[in-house]
């Protein structure tokens, strides 16, 4: 009896696994067809060209180095004179916010960034740049400053401030 239970279990297996896997078998051949290997090419290898540096006479661009000064020129600011009040403040920060007549000669009114009201006069100096002041209309300021360039050479320029409404 045991034979005949085991023949019976060998045959009913077997007969499971006939034709059950087909579709099975189908699918992964077609799913297969297109799926080939692309590799790309490896990149071409640049041959190493070895650099000889020879800028040792050079200036080394990490260490600061003194421009050589020119001259001068004639014009130089008076480093000796006593600073005004309004030259502890940038030209662009002060702001021109009327003009005042005092026995015929006129005062600029002149506001610093801390609020506080300077009256200057032709002659005073205001700026970080030696500004001094040469004329006062009603609507501006004109000054005349001296700065210095790269060279250590002093030149002169003009500048204005203008009223601020």
């Amino acid at each position: 009896m045991r034979r005949l239970a085991s023949i019976a279990i060998v045959l009913g297996l077997t007969g499971c696994g006939i034709g059950g896997m087909d579709d099975l078998q189908t699918f992964v051949a077609e799913t297969g067809k297109d799926m080939q290997g692309k590799i790309e090419p490896l990149p071409e290898v640049k041959v190493y060209e070895p650099f000889t540096y020879n800028a040792f006479d050079l200036p080394d661009p990490f260490k600061p180095r003194k421009l050589s000064t020119g001259g001068g020129g004639g014009m130089q600011p008076d480093l000796n004179r006593p600073k005004e009040p309004l030259e502890s403040f940038s030209l662009e920060t002060l702001k021109m916010v009327g003009a005042l007549s005092k026995q015929g000669l006129i005062h600029a009114v002149i506001k610093t960034p801390d609020n506080a009201i300077y009256h200057v006069k032709k002659g005073n100096y205001i700026g970080q740049n030696f500004g001094l002041v040469t004329q006062i209309s009603d609507s501006e300021v004109t000054l005349r400053e001296i700065v210095q360039d790269s060279a250590g050479d002093w030149s002169e320029r003009i500048s204005t401030l203008i009223l601020q409404e």
